[in-house]
Parts: C-alpha cells; structure tokens; sequence
C-alpha cells in the first residue's frame, strides 16, 4: 500500500492517510466507464472522497492522475501480451490474444471494455497528449506482435508469402473490436465465440 498524509480542513487540519492505491482503483472506474473527458475533477474528488486541494497535493492535475492509472493498466496489459507472444506456435498465440482479452474486457470487477480504449475514442483533439500517449501504447504492441510474427515466418511457421505486420494489425483489430463489443455489452461467450469464427479463418 502506497499512502500519503493530507491536510483536509474538514478534519480541522489533522492530516489523515491517504490510500494511493485504493485512489488509483477509484480513478481507474471512473476513467474507465466515462472515458477521460468525460470523467470531472469534482467526479474523482467525489468519489476519492477528499477536496480539491486535496486532489492537487496528491496528483499535481487530472492529466497526471490518469497517466498513473494508464501506466499501471497498461504494465498488466503488457504482460499478458508478452505471455500470449511465448506460446510456440502463431495460431496459439492469436488464440491466447483473443480468449484473454475476451475474458480481461468481460471481467467484473471492473467495467466492461478496455481501459485505454474507453479513453481514446472520445478525446476530441487528435493532438491531445493523452490520445497520443495511448496511440502509443498500441503502436507498441503492434510491434511487439509484428517481431513474433516475422520470427514465424522465419521459422516456417507462417507461409513464405505472409505479410507479418498486416497480420499484426489485423489481429489487434480483432483485440479492440472485443473491447468495443464488451463496451457494448457482449458477454464473454459472445466474445470467445466471435473469436472462434475468427480462428477458423487464421492461415495454416
């Protein structure tokens, strides 16, 4: 646990711990089910429970606190990516990607979808730092997926005449098009079955 002591005039100026942690849990369902425009400073102060200056003591701006949220999620994200890329043949690999993020974006302790896709999509200027910071986080893992499909190829996993980083951005297509449907109330059958379909139509 990760905590801090603030200053809340309420509490007569007793400092009181403050869950770091536990903030970053709060914050991370807000953004999570609001997308980051649409989640106010008087939204996460509300549900963290403490005021303003508060807020600006323990974060430095709602920017800052979501770049926090995004680093954690995405370090887990990241993870399981790296997870799915070790299974030895591509065709476990693709099925790794599809069946866990199918279960990551219908998991219930959180809300439905992806975390950092909820968040991108509605930013509307396409030069805000955090829609850039996000399209990042995925050109990274088109990358990554691209590297292990090239080392397919290599191997003769893939056929001579694969194109490794079309097939990159075609099964990570497949990933976001999971998250949006889980956004839109897919359950995880639904998700693993569209999944299947997909599998069936992956090269030999």
């Amino acid at each position: 646990m990760i905590a801090i002591e603030l200053l809340e005039k309420e509490n007569m100026g007793r400092p009181r711990e403050f869950d770091i942690d536990e903030a970053l849990a709060i914050a991370g369902d807000l953004f999570w089910s609001n997308g980051y425009d649409r989640t106010s400073l008087s939204d996460l102060t509300g549900a963290m429970k403490i005021t303003p200056p508060s807020f600006y003591f323990a974060f430095g701006s709602k920017e800052k606190l979501f770049q926090m949220v995004i680093d954690r999620y995405t370090s887990e994200q990241f993870k399981f990516f790296q997870e799915a890329l070790s299974e030895p043949t591509t065709p476990k690999v693709v099925k790794r990607l599809l069946y866990g993020f199918a279960d990551i974006y219908t998991e219930t302790k959180h809300p439905p979808g992806c975390l950092a896709l909820n968040s991108s999509l509605p930013c509307s200027n396409h030069n805000d730092p955090i829609r850039q910071k996000l399209a990042e986080a995925r050109e990274q893992s088109r990358v990554m997926l691209c590297s292990r499909f090239k080392e397919a190829k290599s191997s003769g996993d893939l056929p001579t005449d694969a194109d490794p980083s079309a097939l990159a951005r075609y099964v990570l297509m497949l990933v976001w098009g999971l998250a949006v449907e889980a956004q839109s109330g897919a359950s995880r059958n639904q998700l693993r079955r569209a999944a299947d379909a997909a599998l069936r139509s992956w090269i030999c």
